[in-house]
């Protein structure tokens, strides 16, 4: 098949199948931007003659402080996550139909090979348009926002710009990464000619495995603060060893609560499927137990977004225990404190991070539960025709999404607050003496006078543990259940719609 047809054939389709190929267009325009936006951070140039030095042409101090540097760039890493997440809830959005198309070209003459390259196609040609129209809007946002105050001060790093090869690798390798896993995903089905799909049977439940990855992931982070005590001096070792640890344990315990909300759905299915008695849970039960792996699926994005938000509100606590301890301290050796409140202020971008990435997670949420609900429409369809209300199938569906979804969002912000806690677990200062002047400033700035008016005040060491900061993580909780109530809710609406007596004609 010439490369031409190809393409022809990968870009033709129904409106579905183009609002598909929009959909994941417009997540790789998102997650280009917040990887450019990261890599800009990155190439922020270090003064010359001291690496600690700040880049005062900045009003913004997580970009003037070199050290602030890094952990900027990694939240605007975090907030790709949730849209590659989207990104594959969109490729799936159409799949009967676009199994149908794949089944016609089989019957055509097309190897499997062929099938899989089509599809493999259509995502990376999709991507590369999304990366390239953010490459534009990111060129173009870099000259609109180049505002300089009346100081020459500037609030983003429009005066720097990332090295060509790293755009590059941003623009291409995204499409690249999506096709990847587009061919990862197909790789256990195969249409025939007739268009039937077989894939391999899962015959028992899935296990609770999981929990080994996010014991990975808490060992890990709790490892950190020794492996900076028994490696102190030794920079060569801290600069990779500890990056390690952190990715190595985030990596490992959300991939295990994604997966473990495997276990839990298919463990709800089993408890649903024990003691309902109502015709909407039972549904829910079957649905569960038959496909549990559809919660992994469905709210990957969000749990990764519980998960940092959890690990966000006790670096917050940490911060603010910091904070009263050092004024205690002050107030004790008899000086006003005047504790700079920067990293306090510095949290509430990082929460306004997280909501956003709760808000494209419930994106992909409303992708996931109607590209399900759409799937499934015949079958749907036929149980009205038979006499079975709507109200029934509405409820089982809220039975299924509700079902996992409390378990799992509990578990990540569980796991989110251990990982804070295992990084964070205390605050501690050293033993510290102060020299206090009981005068006037003038008595206290004479040389003559200013030892008759001077005492030293010795303070104590002092060590207190980081409280759970129950309330933001109370609030977080809510944010992430009233996101997927409000994905539930749209889902119905398509509901009413794909339960008509038409779709029982439906090929």
């Amino acid at each position: 098949m010439r490369p031409a047809t190809l393409v022809r054939l990968a870009l033709a389709g129904n409106r579905t199948d183009t609002a598909r190929v929009v959909l994941t267009a417009l997540s790789a325009l998102l997650a280009s931007l917040a990887g450019m936006a990261a890599l800009t951070v990155l190439a922020i140039p270090k003064p010359a003659g001291d690496a600690w030095a700040e880049s005062e042409q900045y009003r913004n101090e997580l970009l003037r402080e070199p050290g602030l540097r890094g952990g900027t760039a990694f939240a605007l890493l975090m907030l790709a996550i949730p849209v590659l997440a989207l990104a594959g809830q969109c490729a799936r959005l159409g799949a009967p139909a676009r199994d149908r198309r794949l089944a016609a070209l089989r019957l055509a003459g097309a190897t499997p090979g062929q099938v899989t390259r089509l599809a493999v196609l259509e995502t990376g040609l999709a991507s590369l348009l999304g990366t390239l129209a953010g490459l534009g809007v990111y060129l173009v946002g870099r000259e609109l926002l180049h505002r300089p105050d009346e100081r020459g001060r500037l609030a983003l790093p429009t005066d720097v710009l990332p090295s060509t090869g790293a755009l590059v690798a941003v623009v291409l390798g995204l499409p690249v990464l999506a096709a990847a896993a587009t061919a990862l995903m197909l790789r256990t089905v195969t249409t025939s000619p007739l268009g039937v799909s077989r894939k391999t049977v899962r015959e028992r439940g899935p296990r609770p495995w999981a929990g080994l990855l996010i014991g990975l992931g808490l060992a890990s982070f709790v490892a950190v603060r020794p492996v900076l005590y028994w490696v102190e001096g030794n920079d060569v070792v801290l600069g990779w060893l500890v990056p390690l640890l952190f990715l190595v344990g985030g990596l490992a315990a959300m991939i295990g609560v994604v997966i473990g909300t495997g276990w839990i759905s298919h463990t709800c299915g089993r408890l649903l499927h024990r003691h309902a008695r109502g015709a909407s849970a039972l549904l829910a039960a079957g649905r569960l137990m038959a496909d549990p792996w559809a919660g992994s699926r469905t709210f990957a994005a969000l749990l990764a977004a519980v998960i940092f938000g959890a690990g966000a509100a006790v670096q917050r606590a940490y911060f603010a225990t910091q904070d009263q301890v050092e004024r205690e301290q002050s107030r004790l050796a008899g000086v006003d404190a005047d504790v700079n409140p920067f990293y306090l202020s510095t949290m509430d971008l990082v929460d306004a991070a997280v909501a956003v990435a709760v808000l494209i997670a419930a994106g992909g949420l409303i992708v996931a539960l109607v590209e399900g609900i759409v799937a499934r429409r015949r079958a749907y369809a036929a149980l009205v025709a038979t006499g079975v209300p709507r109200a029934t199938l509405s409820a089982s569906v809220a039975w299924q999404a509700l079902a996992p979804a409390v378990p799992a969002i509990l578990l990540a912000l569980t796991v989110g607050a251990l990982l804070g806690r295992g990084l964070f677990p205390s605050v501690s200062t050293g033993g510290s003496s102060t020299v206090v002047c009981d005068a006037t400033a003038a008595l206290c700035d004479d040389p003559a006078t200013r030892d008759q008016y001077t005492r030293i005040v010795q303070t104590a060491e002092a060590e207190r543990a980081i409280p759970v900061p129950l309330e933001q993580l109370a609030w977080l909780g809510a944010g992430a259940l009233a996101a997927v109530l409000v994905t539930v809710g749209v889902g119905l609406l398509f509901l009413r719609v794909s339960t008509a007596v038409d779709e029982l004609r439906t090929a």
